[in-house]
């Protein structure tokens, strides 16, 4: 009995999200937008000042992920011919994707990664150039484009390690300017003009295709979001099983303590080369999914900038929180396009966003209780 009130209640915390997700993707009018925003804020405020999460009885772990699962594919269904809302859907999780990976960088090992954003772009141009040299199969140039990214984040990670606090961040912040430095100057790479790439295809399957199947049509979109539900389950089943094993324990004591880890005999370089290279192979994926869905990248889409914006999305969801990471995402990628006044000044948003939360609520919008929606 206790189970099945567990999933009642994972059902219906989907069933309402799906709806207000709904809702805001089909608004238009300014005002009505706004509402749906005071609205979120005040409900997201009243269950947390009266534990509301808390009080929800819990449910089998994978049966939330079940159902969230099945939420957003709902979603995607329901605006089946809305191209612009199912491709912020898609942003949304691609960066999400991302963003799981600097979880296990930061979020794990502590090693905190400011070139998120070139490491999605090392992913983009990896998979554009495989795609107009070789033949490989599209399938393997998504991984390859990953690869390609952990293989210069472990390259990356060298100089990390071998300094300690901010100075460790400033080398990822030297990456990133070097990383859009290089390609502005590479004319083999496109250089400021960039490079276009090809439709994603598997076999007779061409993703830029309208959807049809028999009476069912819908948009191209729908294609890429397949893929990317895929690819974020499994990325998600990844992050589950590292911080459940004794990997997790392991990467958890070199974030909180070197001395005592190393002290214990736990091989902190290791792990942080570990953490650091599966991350950005994540990072790699998802910037490869991102630059065949576009069709298009350029140097300007792998700027500073947009690895803080990353780095942001992990402090808003609170770090070690991979829901509060899917929800940063989704504030994050669809607020400032749906509120147009709001899109000339995102990034004085994301900053002011970061600060009141690292005031307000360190452990991010939404708190690591909601761990308790599942049964660990």
């Amino acid at each position: 009995m206790t189970r099945l009130r567990g999933a009642g209640s994972a059902v219906a915390v989907a069933a309402v999200c799906t709806l207000y997700a709904w809702a805001f993707l089909q608004a238009e009018s300014q005002a009505a937008l706004a509402l749906l925003v005071l609205a979120g804020v005040v409900a997201g405020a009243v269950a947390t000042r009266t534990n509301l999460l808390d009080k929800l009885p819990a449910a089998p772990e994978r049966l939330t992920q079940t159902f969230a699962l099945l939420a957003v594919a709902g979603l995607c269904l329901a605006l089946r011919e809305d191209d612009f809302s199912l491709l912020l859907v898609a942003r949304v999780l691609i960066v999400a994707l991302a963003c799981l990976g600097l979880h296990i960088q930061l979020g794990y090992a502590g090693v905190l990664n400011f070139a998120g954003a070139s490491f999605f772009g090392v992913g983009g141009y990896t998979a554009a150039v495989l795609t107009r040299a070789t033949g490989l199969p599209h399938l393997l140039v998504l991984l390859a484009g990953g690869a390609m990214a952990a293989l210069i984040g472990s390259l990356i990670v060298v100089p990390v390690l071998r300094t300690r606090g901010h100075y460790a961040a400033l080398v990822t912040i030297a990456f990133a300017l070097l990383f859009r430095t290089f390609l502005e100057v590479n004319d083999s790479l496109g250089g400021p003009q960039g490079l276009k790439l090809r439709e994603i295809r598997l076999g007779p399957w061409r993703f830029n295709d309208p959807v049809q199947l028999g009476p069912f049509e819908g948009s191209f979109y729908l294609s890429y979001l397949a893929l990317l539900l895929l690819l974020l389950a499994a990325a998600w089943i990844l992050v589950q099983r590292l911080e459940r094993s004794w990997i997790g324990i392991d990467l958890d004591a070199v974030r909180l303590d070197e001395t005592a880890a190393a002290a214990f005999g736990i091989d902190v370089a290791r792990w942080k080369i570990t953490a650091f290279t599966v991350g950005n192979f994540l990072i790699g994926v998802a910037g490869a999914v991102s630059a065949h869905m576009v069709g298009f990248i350029a140097p300007n889409n792998y700027s500073f900038g947009e690895s803080l914006v990353f780095v942001s999305i992990l402090l808003l969801g609170g770090v070690g929180n991979p829901w509060g990471v899917a929800l940063a995402s989704a504030i994050v990628v669809i607020l400032p396009e749906k509120l147009q006044v709001l899109q000339e000044y995102r990034f004085l948003l994301y900053a002011g966003m970061v600060v009141l939360i690292l005031i307000f609520r360190p452990v991010g919008l939404l708190p690591r209780r909601m761990r308790r929606l599942v049964d660990a």
